[in-house]
């Protein structure tokens, strides 16, 4: 028999993570042009959390959850080249955090046998941000140096491993010698506890005095600065996020200015607005996850505790990506 509700997480108002509700939603009718997808697991991304409290606001009450993988349900009208069973992830929509996600069917990503649902679900859309900042922005090269902060979360793993596969040295900030010693056993060379060193000072040591070719800034405010003063002149210093509670403050532009750096804040869920960016960031993704890029789990709580899995992912606790059990 065909499921008429859903157990879902909805927020009705923006705020903290108390405001993330188990309820039971009623399925809409199957839109043309896209499918139904059973879920297995929903990543949980710091997207999710800016959607939360408003700072990207979405029409309430909404589903957040922007990834997720498992099996088609359903097929709606005029779709081709998908049928129902097959094993599948997406990413760059609302709706993750429920037992079923209706997804257009050129955001459905065919997975391959040796790719998990775990993997795929906690892995595709930060494995695309690592193909637009490292390839599609910065045009990464054999040999450069780049500087990845919060080297132990979910992104700054990924990030890390796919600068190293494509010849790169790895420098990264951590907080504890635990995250260093996990993101050196994914390739990071350089660990640089943050709480112990000024990272500016360890980067310049670690490049003979010039800086970072890239760095990868999740932290936002005043931090982004001193990113800025980690990166060469000619290099890019990419603002990913905004952990602190801010982005890239007004006066960054011309602190990099004055030192000769391009500076970038890009959104990946802007990026993949167009399909065709869209395809070519997955099908890098998935390219990547079959080549062994490795997707550290960092906890896999069950969908009813969604807001304990956000107040894990801003206190900053979790060694890797954060899922969501939903089949």
């Amino acid at each position: 028999m065909t499921a008429q509700t859903m157990q879902a997480i909805q927020v009705s108002a923006y705020g903290d993570a108390a405001n993330l509700e188990l309820v039971a939603r009623s399925l809409p009718a199957l839109a043309p042009g896209s499918v139904r997808v059973r879920q297995q697991v929903a990543g949980v991304n710091y997207v999710d959390v800016y959607q939360r409290i408003g700072r990207y606001p979405v029409p309430l009450p909404f589903v957040p959850g922007v990834e997720g993988s498992g099996t088609i349900e359903a097929i709606g009208a005029g779709v081709s080249g998908l049928r129902p069973d097959q094993r599948v992830a997406w990413s760059g929509s609302t709706g993750g955090y429920a037992e079923y996600a209706d997804i257009a069917a050129e955001r459905v990503i065919v997975l391959p046998d040796n790719v998990s649902f775990e993997q795929a679900g906690a892995g595709v859309l930060r494995s695309m941000t690592c193909y637009l900042l490292l390839n599609h922005y910065a045009r990464l090269q054999p040999g450069q140096t780049v500087l990845v902060h919060a080297a132990a979360g979910g992104l700054g793993l990924l990030l890390t491993q796919w600068a190293k596969a494509s010849g790169a040295r790895v420098i990264g900030t951590v907080s504890s010698e635990e995250k260093a010693a996990l993101a050196q056993s994914r390739g990071l060379d350089r660990a640089v506890n943050y709480r112990q060193e000024d990272f500016v000072a360890a980067v310049r040591e670690f490049t003979g005095g010039k800086g970072a070719d890239i760095v990868a800034d999740g932290i936002g405010g005043a931090h982004f600065l001193r990113s800025i003063d980690a990166t060469r002149s000619g290099g890019m210093a990419i603002s990913v996020g905004s952990v602190s509670g801010e982005g890239a403050p007004a006066e960054a532009l011309a602190a990099a200015q004055a030192r000769g750096v391009l500076m970038e804040r890009p959104s990946i869920l802007t990026f993949v607005k167009d399909p065709q960016q869209y395809r070519i960031a997955a099908d890098a993704a998935v390219t990547r996850l079959q080549a062994g890029l490795m997707v550290d789990i960092g906890g896999r709580l069950p969908l009813s505790e969604a807001a304990q899995a956000h107040r894990l992912l801003e206190g900053g606790t979790a060694q890797g990506a954060l899922l969501l059990d939903v089949g």
